[in-house]
């Protein structure tokens, strides 16, 4: 092979995958080993139904030049939480709080999606000093972002009749597929690997009950949006917006709230779903790398 096909080879970067124990749960990460020690840290906080797998591609895109560190929650992906773990967006902030200062994690970026956004808003208000910065991908924080579909899903209630059977339609493979490729322009952009692995999980003893908890749960995070909002005001993270326009639950239109609230966002609307990365990843990394850039300084 010639230098010159060489330099036209990009080489992913290196990775590690291990375990911590954080409060009897056994939180399993990923984690690039970046080429420079004093890389940029982007803790990546994945959405439902997924897990770290979804950064897989991104981790291996970005990891040489910036330290990528994505965890899985309690209930989802290879993390164990023990048996009567309380399944609440508060308890998984709790974990990956924990999983952070076990790690020695001071100053971060994060990237909030989809459930990540509750997380992350969670760890922003318990320790603003840490956060350098926000990557949001259909991340929603405001009540404009949420679609008719959400709207009524978020207001399931254990008392609603059909509530169950509503919520446990999601945990199919049929929606889990429809939430990858929904949306997207050409789905057959979408390999089929993580929407099959997420349904594997999904699938594992006690998993759809922890979900169902957690779908309960939801309107928690609609309740805290004016704290998370007011977080903003105040603190004027700089700030990365990517969003699939096609999203099924989260619409543009909470893409562009947050101009509202960080007038200096940079916002980059996608002719794509929910799972962004999916398709777009060509045109989403370098974003990304340039804004972990500009954190440098």
């Amino acid at each position: 092979m010639t230098v010159t096909a060489l330099s036209r080879i990009s080489v992913p970067a290196r990775t590690t995958h291990r375990t911590v124990e954080v409060d009897g749960v056994e939180v399993f990460y990923r984690e690039s080993l970046p080429d420079r020690p004093d890389a940029p840290v982007l803790l990546l906080l994945h959405g439902f139904p997924s897990a770290s797998h979804q950064f897989r591609r991104l981790i291996d895109s970005l990891g040489r030049h910036y330290r990528l560190i994505a965890p899985d929650y309690p209930g989802f992906g290879h993390t164990r939480a023990p048996e009567g773990f309380t399944y609440s967006f508060d308890r998984l902030a709790d974990v990956v709080e924990g999983f952070t200062e076990r790690l020695g994690l001071t100053r971060y970026a994060l990237y909030l999606f989809d459930f990540g956004a509750p997380v992350g808003f969670r760890l922003a208000l318990r320790h603003p000093e840490r956060v350098t910065g926000l990557v949001v991908q259909n991340g929603n924080a405001y009540a404009e972002g949420l679609s008719a579909t959400a709207r009524d899903f978020v207001a399931l209630t254990p008392d609603t009749p059909g509530a169950e059977a509503t919520i446990l339609d999601l945990f199919t493979l049929g929606a889990t597929r429809a939430q990858y490729e929904g949306g997207t322009a050409d789905p057959s952009l979408v390999a089929p690997e993580g929407w099959l692995l997420d349904q594997y999980f999904l699938d594992r003893p006690g998993r759809q009950q922890a979900q169902l908890a957690l779908a309960y749960d939801y309107g928690s995070n609609v309740a805290a949006y004016p704290a998370w909002q007011a977080w903003l005001r105040e603190h004027r993270p700089p700030t990365l917006i990517v969003w699939g326009t096609g999203d099924a639950f989260f619409t543009e239109s909470g893409a562009r709230a947050y101009l509202n609230d960080v007038p200096a966002a940079e916002l980059h609307l996608f002719p794509t779903g929910h799972f962004a990365l999916e398709d777009h990843l060509p045109e989403i990394a370098p974003l990304i790398a340039s804004f972990l850039d500009r954190l440098r300084t």
